[in-house]
């Protein structure tokens, strides 16, 4: 298995090419070139229709990206990129430098490569950074004339950050963080942020009000796919998603000096805003259609970001994330291979032995929701380690609800493939544990009353064959590989279309 996986790795490898982009602009115009880009030329309103337009257009998993051009009411020549990623593989590949022909399992293996390499950011001169195209400060700011969608029906107000990136540091070290956190509109320089316990920027933002400072914020809209995927990803405390990010593109991330704050700016985004977060300054925030496709957070009082200064490029693009059931989620198949990838890290570090796939999957709350892992077992109890390690490592710990584990002839990333292990490998009197208070989020919609939401529950389910019976179990079907191989030599030649599966595992070739 180790030889196969390596081949692959070459083979994705091998084709990866360089990132000719280096800002939104850029990387629209190459989704364009690849197909991948739908222009909404129609009028359409920011308030719901925008949403429903975007629901209803990426129902399936090769939906393009949508770039909606004429907003109702605009006056400011704003757009609105949405769908960037959503659940396309290909768009991912694109967008990280991969092979979009790869499979499932060759992308994550190619994604822990590219993103074992980091490259720090640098700063460049405010007048070399695009998005200070238009700088405004004090009564100049109005956050309101731009075109802030309301989502779903109930939502609690005009969400300006869906798909966002937004940076805290920490007091202590310093460490810039990068995450992902959504932003309600509440007046011309008010801006709503909520963070989930446990994430980065509440943790910053909780240590510079124990020290009694404001906490310093910057936000950007209209960002590219490399730093909005890495803004969601699970990272330790001494981690740099910008140096990550910088490995991935193949060049340091582009930084310039903010107006008022301390925190630097990303100098390629479309548009950015900087402020600070005062101890005590809330507002009613939510709730908003979230990645569980329900409402999440019922409406409470929330931080709100004074907003101090604003950067723009002339005719903004703004870029939105729809939060729903997939496949009209942003959140799909590149946050499925990335966490997979950073899943396969941990184990890694953490010193599994035998450990051969995994995958997070993008039907389960976004890929939130259930982890599988494949795996070779080696000792007793190899199995039960697994799971345990898996669902506390910490790409993994927050909100993972079902960890199941397969053996290595099972693909994880294939759920066909999971179910037949299920119904066929695991006794679940025997096979299945649960581990409870463990990491989870407010907007979990099970957890009743809502207070308790931030502690959840796991279920960790042994679908590998048991170990104390592995040479009594009975024999897989499976093919020969030299026949396997002929007859994919054949495809063409038997009247078939498109590539030929490829399979993994074969039966013992005669002697």
């Amino acid at each position: 298995m180790e030889a196969e996986a390596s081949r692959s790795l070459k083979r994705v490898s091998a084709r990866r090419e360089g990132l000719p982009w280096r800002d939104l602009r850029g990387w629209v115009a190459r989704i364009e070139q690849h197909g991948e880009l739908a222009r909404i030329t129609a009028e359409v309103d920011p308030h719901e229709e925008l949403g429903a337009v975007t629901l209803l257009a990426s129902r399936q998993d090769k939906s393009p990206a949508l770039l909606f051009q004429t907003l109702k009411g605009d006056s400011s020549n704003s757009r609105i990129l949405i769908n960037m990623l959503g659940a396309s593989r290909e768009r991912y590949a694109l967008a990280v430098g991969l092979d979009p022909g790869a499979t499932t399992p060759e992308m994550i293996q190619a994604t822990r490569s590219i993103m074992s390499a980091p490259i720090p950011p640098v700063m460049i001169p405010k007048e070399q950074a695009p998005v200070n195209e238009v700088v405004l400060t004090g009564k100049d700011i109005d956050l309101t004339a731009f075109p802030v969608p309301t989502f779903w029906p109930a939502d609690g107000g005009r969400f300006i950050g869906t798909g966002d990136i937004t940076f805290t540091a920490s007091p202590e070290t310093g460490r810039i963080n990068v995450g992902c956190y959504r932003q309600m509109l509440q007046g011309r320089n008010r801006v709503g942020l909520y963070c989930s316990p446990g994430k980065h920027g509440l943790l910053d933002r909780e240590a510079w009000w124990a020290r009694g400072e404001p906490c310093e914020v910057v936000a950007a809209y209209g960002i590219d796919p490399v730093l909005f995927m890495l803004a969601a990803q699970s990272f330790a405390a001494e981690e740099s998603e910008l140096d990550v990010a910088g490995g991935i593109m193949g060049r340091p991330v582009e930084l310039t000096t903010a107006e008022c704050v301390s925190l630097p700016i990303p100098a390629n985004a479309e548009f950015v805003i900087e402020g600070v977060l005062r101890q005590g300054d809330v507002m009613a925030e939510g709730p908003l259609g979230e990645f569980t496709g329900y409402y999440g957070r019922e409406r409470s009082p929330q931080p709100v970001l004074e907003v101090l200064a604003v950067h723009h490029r002339k005719s903004p693009i703004f870029t939105h994330a729809l939060m729903a059931r997939y496949p009209s989620c942003e959140i799909g198949a590149y946050y499925a291979i990335m966490r997979s990838a950073r899943i396969l890290d941990d184990l890694e570090r953490i010193g599994v032995p035998g450990v051969v796939g995994a995958y997070a999957h993008p039907a389960a709350a976004s890929g939130w929701g259930m982890v599988v892992v494949s795996m070779q077992q080696k000792y007793a109890g190899h199995a039960a380690q697994v799971l345990a390690l898996t669902a506390q490592c910490p790409a993994a710990a927050y909100y993972t609800k079902w960890v199941i584990v397969v053996d290595e002839d099972v693909d994880p990333s294939d759920f066909n493939d999971v179910l037949w292990a299920l119904s066929t490998r695991c006794h679940p009197a025997e096979d299945i544990d649960v581990l409870r208070n463990t990491w989870s989020t407010g907007l979990d919609p099970s957890r009743f009353p809502p207070e308790l939401r931030p502690y959840g529950s796991k279920v960790l389910i042994n679908a590998c064959k048991p170990h104390q019976h592995l040479q009594d179990f009975p024999q897989s079907t499976l093919l020969r590989k030299s026949v396997h191989d002929r007859v994919r030599a054949r495809w063409t030649e038997l009247g078939f279309a498109g590539p030929a599966p490829r399979m993994t595992t074969f039966h013992p070739e005669k002697s």
